[in-house]
């Protein structure tokens, strides 16, 4: 059996003028076709998928990124926690740059605070025992694609009963932004491309909502340009064959159902929030999860609740990273972009996360997408 060269096969120029030479010839009518995953947007941008796209398809940027949906006064509970000298704060990546109210923790480290950037949650097992008299809090962020990670973690620390270990949980889902964007009717969206590591845990099913409710296809695809390209292309077939449905690209990796042993440990563990604001798009029910009842003695919300402010939080006002989150903006399209807004110096997360449609425009900007 012959081997793929994922790297070469999946970013082979040949393969996707190919592509582009059948999309230009199907393509017969306007289609805003909406990348819910940060990642897909970078590849677009790297990638200068838009210029070899005829003028009928756009691209609309989706609320995709954790990062950057995350509002302020969750990062003000990172930055409360940290001020304690017993505390330890342990994140993912980006999460450390983005700005809360007054500061972030990448600030807050910087003035000698217990900030602590992890590449997995597993780190934190090992943070923990070499601090045993520290209280380690991880601020998990994520949508179903890191949750498992977490929930794998929880019952870790159950089985080895270790004790200066809490979880201030972020983790968030994709299906009700997407709906709340879908139902304000402020973004045209004809179609979606289904975000690819979301789809393998969760699985291509929970896209059927899209298609039933606002009679949307919904192609998952992979982050490869070559992917991205024949996604487009199969949405455009499903409109010029009437058809409506859910389709997985990404097969090499994407199942229907997904990870079922994942999302069994997530339910062990998690169950959804009420409420949860998301930055800029706003409140937006059953759309995170917390930590169930029962595990009460590791949620950092509550162990730690008397210290954590509460009060809703407005981005900057110049800021336009909602719009963008919501499908109705641009970042070329924010009076501070590229100015008083750069990724050393970023008044809102889409241009902290490496993910973030901002960051991607500043990278690739000369490739306009507009």
């Amino acid at each position: 059996m012959q081997q793929v060269d994922y790297l070469k096969d999946f970013r082979d120029s040949k393969r996707i003028q190919a592509l582009a030479k059948l999309i230009r010839k199907e393509a017969d009518r306007p289609l805003n076709i909406m990348e819910v995953c940060g990642g897909h947007t970078h590849t677009i941008m790297k990638y200068g998928l838009k210029q070899l796209l005829p003028p009928e398809i756009d691209f609309i940027h989706g609320p995709g990124c954790p990062v950057c949906i995350m509002p302020k006064e969750r990062i003000d509970h990172a930055i409360a926690l940290v001020q304690d000298e017993n505390n330890i704060i342990a994140t993912l990546g980006d999460m450390i740059r983005v700005p809360g109210s007054k500061s972030s923790l990448q600030k807050e480290r910087a003035k000698g605070k217990n900030v602590k950037m992890v590449y997995a949650p597993f780190d934190i097992l090992k943070i923990a025992k070499e601090n045993p008299d520290k209280n380690v809090i991880y601020f998990a962020i994520g949508f179903e694609t890191t949750t498992p990670m977490t929930a794998a973690l929880i019952e870790k620390v159950l089985q080895e009963n270790i004790r200066n270990i809490y979880f201030h949980i972020n983790h968030v889902l994709v299906p009700p932004p997407v709906k709340a964007i879908m139902d304000s009717g402020e973004a045209k969206i004809d179609a979606f491309i289904g975000p690819s590591h979301v789809s393998v845990i969760a699985g291509a099913k929970i896209y059927k909502e899209f298609v039933d409710l606002y009679n949307t296809p919904v192609v998952v695809a992979g982050f490869e340009p070559v992917d991205i390209m024949e996604s487009i292309l199969w949405i455009i077939r499903q409109f010029k064959e009437n058809r409506r449905e859910v389709e997985i690209q990404y097969k090499r990796a994407v199942t229907w159902e997904g990870n079922t042993k994942a999302q069994e440990m997530i339910n062990k563990y998690m169950e959804p929030r009420e409420n949860f604001r998301w930055r800029g798009i706003g409140d937006i029910p059953y759309s995170a999860l917390k930590l169930k009842d029962e595990y009460a003695d590791l949620d950092a919300e509550k162990v730690f609740a008397d210290i954590l402010p509460n009060e809703p939080i407005d981005d900057h006002k110049l800021c336009i990273c909602g719009d963008i989150l919501k499908g109705v903006a641009k970042p070329y399209d924010c009076k501070v972009f590229g100015t008083a807004c750069t990724p050393k110096n970023p008044l809102g997360s889409c241009m902290v996360s490496s993910e973030g449609a901002c960051a991607a425009y500043y990278k690739y900007g000369k490739l306009e997408l507009v």
